[in-house]
């Protein structure tokens, strides 16, 4: 009978990140996950963006426009909600006095 014997087998080495693997600060197989599940935005084409005519009062209200605009369908990984809170449980402003004259 041939066989391995009765040996102590080897022990198993201990785990290496993909991050450490490559050098790297960021998780690697997080960012794999992320992109595997596929949750891409839709594509934006160039030439498209160009033809508009779209002149802002300020410049910049046209970059938070644009990057509203490019991030509004991503979902952030782990970003949470936004609270949404009724008017009705909000404290009441109060007004100032008026000055008489």
């Amino acid at each position: 009978m041939s066989g391995r014997g009765k040996g102590a087998g080897k022990t198993r080495a201990k785990a290496k990140t993909r991050s450490s693997r490559a050098g790297l600060q960021f998780p690697v197989g997080r960012v794999h996950r992320l992109l595997r599940k596929g949750n891409y935005a839709e594509r934006e084409s160039a030439a498209r963006d160009n033809k508009r005519q779209d002149h802002p009062a300020t410049p910049t209200a046209g970059c938070r426009s644009e990057a509203q605009q490019a991030a509004g369908r991503v979902t952030i990984a782990q970003g949470g909600v936004l609270p949404n809170i009724q008017a009705v449980l909000l404290p009441k402003k109060t007004e100032k006095p008026v000055k008489a004259k």
